[in-house]
């Protein structure tokens, strides 16, 4: 099995920036590993996504240039860090994992390819 524990959610002003880390734990090699978000009332929505080699990265658009995923394939430790951020940007940060060794950019955005999810760590941003 693959467990996965987000921690460094907080609260920060608008134009703040915080670092969501993700850790995983079990049979992670080859899989690709990615952040959604929830805002309350909303449904789930990807954000980010990253290959098991870390060379291969996808976006959602509204973060696209402020957010940056990375991941330590080593530690098999995923990062999002997020800058420049928006009272929209107010969710509950999730990490996923996909089993696949295969990563495309269609792949990656869809949640139902991902077969494990952390607990989720709560990002407030103020006006």
């Amino acid at each position: 099995q693959v467990q996965l524990v987000e921690s460094g959610g907080g609260w920060v002003q608008a134009g703040g920036s915080l670092r969501l880390t993700c850790a995983a734990s079990g049979r992670t090699f080859g899989t690709s590993l990615a952040w959604f978000r929830q805002a309350p009332g909303k449904e789930r929505v990807f954000v980010a996504a990253i290959s098991w080699s870390g060379t291969i990265t996808h976006y959602a658009n509204p973060v696209k240039g402020r957010f940056t995923i990375s991941r330590d394939s080593a530690k098999t430790t995923v990062y999002l860090q997020m800058n420049s951020l928006k009272p929209e940007d107010t969710a509950v940060y999730y990490c996923a994992v996909d089993l696949s060794k295969f990563f495309t950019n269609e792949r990656a955005r869809d949640p139902g390819e991902y077969e494990n999810w952390g607990q989720g760590t709560q990002v407030t941003v103020s006006s």
